[in-house]
């Protein structure tokens, strides 16, 4: 029996914050960590999740790059606003105006976007991107294309959205939390420590006081997983101009959140995938992502 105690996660405090009102209801604190004079990265998360929950991928990379991290709207430091408002379309918006707020706050120079999930679907729907973006590094977006690929998409759509409106939502304390995610397959590959990180960054207390909530309601979360079925087709990947590289889950596992889209027939996009990962997979082999990050931008003669 191993007895070793597993690592604990601690995130830094940020060199600087910076508040971005993305409109009247919502305000976004956008965080730098790293190295303020190396190059810099632009990075945020999936459905659900917190940016400070990536911290064994980023931490790789804070020693030599300027770290620009952020949670998307109802996530992780992010106060949680009108439901109408969590979309697709938002966090794209969102996407557009911390692009901006980045440069004028810290300074304008050249930025590498690096997404994971539906960031990295945002960024792609965005058309802010090819400009502000030197390069990009996406962690397998949830894209498909019509056709069959499409109806398994909706198909696992449809379950992953039920699943999240069943989840219980509160607890009595964060071990709970912690506790539950031990027993879910889709967190079982996880490096150790991200299952009590994962319940430091994604729950807050509730605010009657009596015990916890995830940060980003679970009907928020179902709700941009429909969304995704309607979004996931419109990439136009032949018409991207920015250096992307797109990173999958490993294509021969099983997928446990929406299915991995193959992209080795398309010339325009830089594809690769990390074996034996799953969706999450810069929480279960951060150091393969970070090496493929920072070979993407050396490519690109950034670093």
């Amino acid at each position: 029996m191993n007895t070793t105690p597993e690592p604990v996660w601690e995130v830094p405090e940020p060199i600087a914050t910076c508040d971005v009102a993305v409109d009247d209801d919502t305000v976004i604190t956008v965080r730098r960590h790293g190295n303020p004079d190396g190059p810099r990265l632009v990075l945020s998360h999936g459905n659900g999740l917190a940016i400070d929950l990536y911290y064994p991928f980023w931490s790789l990379l804070a020693e030599d790059f300027d770290l620009i991290v952020y949670d998307l709207r109802n996530h992780g430091w992010n106060a949680v606003g009108p439901r109408a408002a969590h979309s697709l379309p938002t966090f794209v918006r969102d996407h557009d105006l911390i692009l901006e707020a980045t440069d004028r706050h810290f300074g304008a120079k050249p930025k590498v976007g690096v997404f994971h999930s539906v960031s990295a679907l945002a960024s792609l729907l965005s058309s802010a991107t090819d400009s502000g973006y030197e390069a990009r590094v996406l962690f397998d977006p949830p894209v498909c294309k019509p056709g069959r690929s499409q109806s398994e998409f909706d198909l696992a759509a449809e379950r992953t959205a039920a699943m999240t409106r069943r989840r219980t939502d509160r607890f009595r304390a964060v071990q709970d939390f912690v506790d539950v995610l031990g027993f879910l397959q889709a967190f079982t590959r996880v490096v150790p420590g991200v299952h009590e990180l994962m319940g430091r960054t994604t729950l807050r207390e509730s605010a009657d006081g009596e015990g916890y909530e995830l940060r980003c309601p679970k009907e928020y979360e179902a709700q941009i997983i429909d969304y995704a079925r309607v979004f996931a087709v419109l990439v136009n990947f032949e018409a991207l101009t920015c250096p992307t590289k797109v990173i999958g889950a490993g294509p021969t596992l099983p997928y446990s959140y929406l299915p991995t889209f193959d992209l080795t027939h398309v010339l325009t996009v830089d594809y690769d995938f990390i074996p034996e990962a799953t969706h999450f997979l810069p929480l279960e082999n951060p150091e393969a992502c970070a090496a493929a990050t920072r070979d993407f931008v050396r490519l690109q003669c950034l670093y």
